[in-house]
């Protein structure tokens, strides 16, 4: 018994131009219009999340910076009222604007650090002499930015609000010392908190 084979029909030329132009043909209009959705709801995300990220970084950046300074204040005072800063019996201890923190003030030369042995007041000379300790005493590198500050070209020192020492907290007040700092921005943080009030 013969066996016929199969025959499978040649494709018509016309069945041919529709697959090629299948093959060709470019996006629907309602392929576009979900792809544009798609792109606009990953931006509506994307840009409130970058925001966020980077108040929450300049939050941070805040946070040292005033940490920085305070430290700074509090190790002038400490160090006027170990003596080795001078002072008048009237002055509160704390400088009196925050220049002098990074442009340092003299030591003073008085028996009482000169016979002081700790790290920071006494240094040891080649010869094995103890002898007096540094002769400027410096708080800062450099005073830190604000980082909500709006004009960047302001310089740093002059970016902040500072306090008195005779200043009362409900209404901080400059005067002659400089016993506190904070931000001159108004604007709520992200903890309910304005950033002034940090």
């Amino acid at each position: 018994m013969r066996q016929h084979a199969a025959l499978t029909p040649s494709p018509s030329p016309a069945s041919g131009r529709g697959e090629e132009l299948r093959c060709v043909r470019g996006f629907t209009l309602i392929e576009l219009v979900v792809t544009l959705a798609l792109v606009s709801l990953m931006a509506l995300v994307a840009v409130p999340l970058y925001e966020v990220t980077a108040v929450r970084m300049k939050e941070a950046e805040l946070r040292t910076a005033l940490r920085q300074i305070r430290t700074a204040l509090d190790a002038y005072k400490d160090a006027a009222d170990a003596g080795k800063i001078q002072k008048d019996p009237s002055d509160s201890g704390y400088p009196p604007s925050l220049k002098v923190l990074v442009e340092g003030v003299d030591a003073a030369q008085t028996a009482q650090t000169a016979g002081l042995t700790s790290s920071t007041t006494s240094m040891t000379s080649p010869n094995g002499n103890a002898s007096s300790g540094p002769t400027r005493l410096m708080f800062l590198r450099q005073v830190p930015r604000d980082p909500f500050t709006p004009d960047p070209s302001v310089p740093p020192d002059e970016q902040w609000d500072t306090r008195s020492y005779g200043s009362p907290p409900s209404d901080p007040q400059p005067g002659k010392d400089v016993y506190d700092v904070m931000s001159k921005s108004t604007t709520v943080g992200s903890n309910g908190v304005a950033y002034k009030d940090w």
